[in-house]
């Protein structure tokens, strides 16, 4: 009986084998060819094959383990579906493939399909600033409302102009020594402002919206105080070189937390899940792209602004790695228009 049910397994060996070998071996040939050539080098219909003859190979390989055919098939199979995985879903970039397609194209193409939501945080900040400083024309103890006394250091309304303008220029040793204990809590504070914004962004906007505001209104008492000393240009020296990417990073950060909290809001035609996935791609690249450019902006904050005084160089510095970064949103990745549907 037992060599009886051996010769049947055989057989059904034998015939399951016969059957479905010639769509193993073809995937056997292009999974070959995507292990030394890349998957560029299939063509569509090729590629179509590889990824049907895989989900075949995988049902065989489920069938071949519940009728216990012979280990040697078994073992075929799964060598075969193991390569067929890695070349049909592990990644085909390395990290350095990933990150120059990140700042060649995926960075800037998500900016200009962000364009709207990075208006909008734009927009609440600069309504923040606008509404410190008037408010700061009528009463001056607005300032303690938006400023937090650990930003202040001691640079709030009662300061002389004398004081700022030599804090400023750097001219008073303590006062720079306070100055760059300012800097250091503003970019603190900052970094702070962007990971709320993004990771808030999810909960119906409005906490990343308001931190938007809240954080235009520290500029704004900043500016009402050295405004009413004569001082508002120096102090818009003094932080051009490193505010202008700063600024735009904490606008990058809150932009991508709005779009994930519009689609949960407003998924559309499709699920909410499937929503918040579409829009997270471009989410975090956002934020990506943020902290990247906190770090620069931390760099020239902390090297830059100490090694250039001269209040036109800030200007010309700061304003001009912001074109930069703006013709970089604007053009980045245009040749690639495939990308920019994804």
């Amino acid at each position: 009986m037992n060599k009886s049910r051996t010769a049947s397994d055989l057989m059904r060996s034998s015939r399951f084998r016969r059957e479905r070998e010639d769509d193993w071996a073809r995937l056997a040939v292009l999974t070959s060819q995507v292990e030394k050539s890349g998957l560029a080098s299939l063509t569509f219909e090729e590629s179509q094959a590889l990824a049907t003859l895989y989900r075949q190979a995988m049902n065989s390989l489920s069938l071949a383990r519940e009728i216990s055919l012979d280990q040697a098939l078994l073992n075929y199979l799964e060598s075969l579906c193991t390569r067929a995985y890695l070349t049909v879903y592990a990644p085909r970039e390395s990290i350095i493939g990933v990150t120059a397609r990140f700042f060649r194209s995926s960075a800037p193409q998500a900016v200009r399909r962000s364009w709207l939501m990075i208006l909008v945080a734009a927009l609440l900040m600069a309504a923040g600033g606008v509404s410190a400083f008037l408010l700061m024309q009528s009463d001056t103890n607005w300032y303690y409302a938006f400023v937090p006394s650990g930003l202040s250091g001691g640079r709030g309304p009662e300061a002389s102009a004398d004081f700022l303008r030599q804090v400023l220029q750097e001219e008073n040793k303590a006062g720079a020594g306070s100055l760059a204990a300012f800097s250091t809590s503003l970019f603190a504070h900052n970094t702070q402002v962007s990971i709320f914004s993004f990771a808030l962004g999810i909960i119906a906007c409005v906490p990343s919206g308001f931190l938007m505001f809240y954080n235009g209104g520290v500029l704004g008492a900043f500016f009402a105080v050295h405004d009413a000393k004569g001082l508002a240009w120096e102090l818009f020296g003094w932080l051009s070189i490193h505010g202008v990417t700063e600024l735009t990073a904490i606008i990058m950060a809150a932009a991508g937390g709005f779009r994930l909290g519009v689609a949960f809001l407003f998924p559309g035609n499709v699920t909410r899940a499937k929503a918040l996935r579409d829009a997270g791609r471009d989410a975090v690249k956002l934020a990506i792209l943020a902290a990247i450019m906190l770090v620069v902006a931390g760099l020239l904050e902390g090297f830059g602004r100490q090694l250039i005084t001269d209040f036109t160089a800030r200007v010309a510095i700061g304003w001009g790695i912001g074109a930069l970064w703006l013709a970089w949103f604007l053009f980045g990745g245009r040749r690639n228009s495939r990308a920019d549907l994804e």
